[in-house]
């Protein structure tokens, strides 16, 4: 499958657990090993999470997730319509968040984010490798 599938929702919290629960079932129809499932939808989680929480967009804009498999490599991004790139922080010991894009870079084969080519928003982005199994 070298083409992406993309899933729409509002800008809001609620929208986190629908898309991890998207992207799960998505996982298992492409047979995806569990582990690489697993680290996916918890990446995905932050993403979103990041998205609904920090983009500064008006009203009634969305979040878009794109994922593509191609070969034994999965690709998810998480677009919106804020146009700040994310910038890692270093959590304290003590925060109650702030460590989201610490787990992406730590689980991820590779991410990054980059503007839209629209003009409008950003894109950020995680890869996995993977190697499928005899199941």
């Amino acid at each position: 499958m070298d083409h992406p599938i993309e899933w729409r929702y509002p800008r809001a919290p609620r929208s986190v657990p629908h898309a991890r629960a998207r992207l799960a079932a998505q996982a298992r129809e492409w047979k995806l090993p569990d582990d690489t499932a697993e680290t996916a939808v918890l990446l995905l989680s932050e993403l979103m999470a990041n998205a609904c929480r920090h983009a500064r967009v008006p009203a009634g804009r969305e979040v878009w997730v794109r994922c593509l498999l191609s070969g034994e490599r999965l690709r998810v991004e998480v677009l919106d319509a804020g146009c700040e790139l994310p910038v890692p922080r270093e959590a304290r010991p003590l925060d109650e968040s702030g460590r989201g894009l610490a787990i992406v870079a730590a689980l991820a084969g590779a991410w990054g984010a980059y503007p839209r080519e629209c003009g409008i928003g950003k894109a950020v982005w995680f890869e996995l490798g993977f190697e499928f199994t005899a199941r």
